[in-house]
């Protein structure tokens, strides 16, 4: 592989709550060239975030390969423009830290070659570039996990703001019932209701695997379509989308609820449906989020590289 074939290549890292996911991806087509994931248990300090995110980058590269840069899903709240994390109640050590600034010294970069996009953004822009909801004018991405990610396009681009747009583009902590939306549409939802009907608490995944032989699990998962449908047409019809994408860790029992969802949404001309790209969506995102910011970019002067940092005109090398 030469140069110029190499400079077209990013890395791309999601951020998730428990583990980091890792893919090297061509920037012409977003195609996963390598992919690789970590835990974050054993992760105790920013330095250590850092390496681990370095560590990644370069198993996923597989050599002395000259990269475009990187892209980050991350959690938020995060400042994406400066790269420092706002998030207090998971990841504090990364709270407040030059996360774009420690990067990009590690890799040997300069600072415009790290970009970072809201981890719910980079689903749902993965899906419409390659997945689920490729081709909709209109789209929502929902993320169902411990806790609700969200995000609203138009015509291929993420939007904050507008009619239908809820602040910020987020619903998760809209009030709603006599609580929020995340009260009732979350794996936290879902397991609360299953040890108050049965007084045993159990994972997500057991009890979607309980459901042929145990009504209670059959049960919650009524109670979240029956829920979710509800939400989608009360918070997301008023968007008018065309299709609503749902993925996160319950994405893989979306047989269970999803049919029961659509059929509050009939009469909103709304498809639901579940990830197609599951755990590479937001890898897949950040790669096209990524490369839309550089080719937006165009000749902008870079940033100046860190003293000691090796660079070149299509790339920078891992090694």
């Amino acid at each position: 592989m030469n140069s110029s074939e190499s400079s077209r290549l990013l890395l791309a890292l999601d951020i998730g709550g428990s583990n980091v996911g890792a893919a090297l991806c061509a920037l012409d087509d977003l195609r996963v060239i390598q992919l690789t994931s970590a835990p974050l248990g054993g992760v105790s300090s920013f330095d250590g975030f850092v390496d681990l995110l370095y560590l990644l980058g370069r198993e996923v590269a597989r050599g002395p390969r000259r990269l475009a840069g990187a892209a980050l899903a991350v959690p938020g709240p995060f400042d994406c423009i400066a790269g420092v994390s706002l998030m207090k109640h998971k990841l504090g050590w990364l709270y407040g830290r030059d996360l774009r600034g420690a990067l990009a010294a590690r890799f040997g970069w300069a600072s415009d070659q790290l970009r970072f996009v809201n981890d719910a953004a980079a689903f749902l822009t993965g899906e419409l570039a390659a997945g689920s909801a490729r081709g909709a004018d209109r789209a929502v991405g929902m993320t169902l996990g411990t806790g609700i990610g969200s995000a609203f396009a138009i015509q291929g681009q993420c939007v904050t703001e507008g009619k239908g747009v809820p602040p910020g583009g987020e619903i998760w902590n809209l009030p709603y019932r006599d609580g929020t939306v995340e009260d009732l549409i979350s794996t936290r939802a879902l397991k609360a209701d299953y040890a108050a009907w049965t007084g045993e608490p159990k994972e997500v995944k057991a009890i979607a695997e309980a459901v042929a032989s145990d009504p209670d699990a059959r049960r919650v998962f009524e109670r979240l379509g029956d829920n979710l449908g509800q939400v989608i047409r009360d918070v997301i019809a008023p968007f008018q989308p065309e299709v609503v994408v749902v993925g996160g860790g319950m994405a893989r029992s979306a047989w269970l609820f999803l049919p029961i969802a659509q059929k509050h949404i009939e009469c909103e001309g709304i498809r639901l449906v579940p990830s197609r790209l599951l755990d590479r969506a937001q890898l897949i995102g950040a790669a096209a989020y990524g490369r839309d910011q550089q080719s937006s970019a165009g000749t902008a002067p870079a940033a100046r590289p860190k003293p000691g940092a090796t660079h070149g005109a299509e790339g920078a090398s891992m090694m």
